[in-house]
């Protein structure tokens, strides 16, 4: 019964981590990071309770919070997630412990320590895709190491395995609430114990803990999106359709000139041939935090279809623009009122109506990767 309760509340605990992700949130696949990216430390303090291999058979009281085999005890941790959904961590814990004997009276003193090297589970992120906003984690653990009793100059190697629950904080600090169950070699106390039992549990020191503490990110933690090719090829593809045909124009205007020259007399220019740009969206790209136009090179693509525009006398959208990754959204909106009604100026002074130009800022966006590429104007022909 007790198993089924614990297999129960742990499965609640999942369920109700995972409804996080019912609501509407940010959630992708990433680029790999560098080395030096997504590093922790960890610090906490625990009530860690032994239960000795020497007691089996004494009828001693199991309860964790019987002085005789439980106190308080430190931790500090260094650990590295290698992907949102794993990672290492190398932890040290201990120093204040209970040597367990036969009988309740006959308990001491035994300070030790035990350094685990553990690989971490991240289930929300591997499950439900990563968020950086999450507030809950459920992360299991599990790794094997060194421990030893300092009191009674002993050493010995063992197992560890828990539950991490990690609260999100802030994007640096997060509230840690951990499980854990460390099972090393009988002589870690200081007392060798039952070798005849055939039971794991019986035949180990076992350190059961419950501890508290905080995650501290050490440089970057987050993850980046991976690039939106399909988009980045799209923006590059309607850049080289507009200079597609402003080289059109120029082969008709060459043409036109050539058979001027072969009939010796004036004509009126022909009407150049002009590539149809109905479809093709035209972008002008700015600096971080700016409306200007830095440089008129931006403006290449931007002739050809105001060349366009005025010929065929249509109408333009002008979409402005911001990344979302920086700035508030209030203010990234009237960023990108500016931009979309800087790139109106200049089809203005090309030779566009004002009145065939309708201009729209649509604030900060997180649509392309880099985010340098949402930093944009789209121009449109709408008729």
């Amino acid at each position: 019964m007790k198993k089924l309760l614990f297999v129960l509340a742990f499965a609640s605990a999942s369920v109700c981590a995972m409804a996080q992700d019912a609501y509407p949130v940010q959630k992708y696949s990433v680029a790999t990071n560098s080395f030096g990216s997504n590093w922790f430390v960890q610090i906490g303090g625990a009530w860690n309770v032994w239960y000795s291999s020497q007691e089996h058979g004494a009828a001693l009281s199991k309860s964790p919070f019987k002085s005789f085999r439980a106190g308080p005890s430190a931790a500090i941790a260094v650990g590295k997630w290698f992907t949102p959904g794993v990672g290492l961590r190398t932890k040290l814990q201990g120093i204040w412990g209970k040597q367990v004997n036969w009988t309740e009276d006959a308990s001491g003193s035994n300070k030790y320590w035990v350094l685990n090297e553990q690989v971490l589970f991240n289930l929300n992120n591997l499950i439900g895709g990563y968020n950086p906003e999450r507030v809950w984690s459920i992360i299991p653990f599990a790794g094997a190491g060194v421990g030893r009793s300092m009191t009674y100059n002993a050493y010995a190697t063992g197992l560890s395995l828990g539950l991490l629950n990690q609260f999100r904080l802030s994007d640096k600090v997060a509230l840690n609430v951990e499980l854990g169950w460390n099972m090393y070699e009988q002589d870690l106390d200081g007392v060798t114990g039952n070798t005849q039992t055939n039971r794991i549990w019986d035949a180990r020191d076992n350190n059961v803990y419950a501890e508290v503490g905080f995650t501290i990110n050490l440089g970057k933690g987050k993850w980046n999106k991976t690039p939106d090719v399909d988009a980045i090829q799209a923006l590059s593809q309607s850049q080289i359709d507009a200079l597609n045909a402003q080289l059109n124009d120029a082969n008709a205007e060459n043409g036109r000139l050539k058979r001027m020259l072969a009939e010796k007399k004036s004509a009126p220019a022909p009407a150049a041939t002009v590539k149809e740009l109905a479809s093709t969206p035209v972008s002008v790209f700015f600096k971080l935090n700016k409306a200007k136009i830095a440089c008129k090179k931006e403006l290449v693509n931007v002739e050809a279809l105001a060349k366009y525009a005025k010929e065929h006398h249509s109408r333009l959208l002008v979409d402005g623009y911001a990344d979302s990754a920086t700035g508030k959204p209030d203010y990234n909106l009237q960023l990108s009122e500016k931009r979309a009604a800087a790139v109106a100026d200049e089809l203005v002074k090309m030779g566009v109506s004002r009145d065939n130009i309708v201009t729209k800022g649509n604030g900060g966006v997180d649509e392309l990767s880099p985010n340098s590429f949402n930093r944009r104007v789209i121009i449109t022909i709408i008729e």
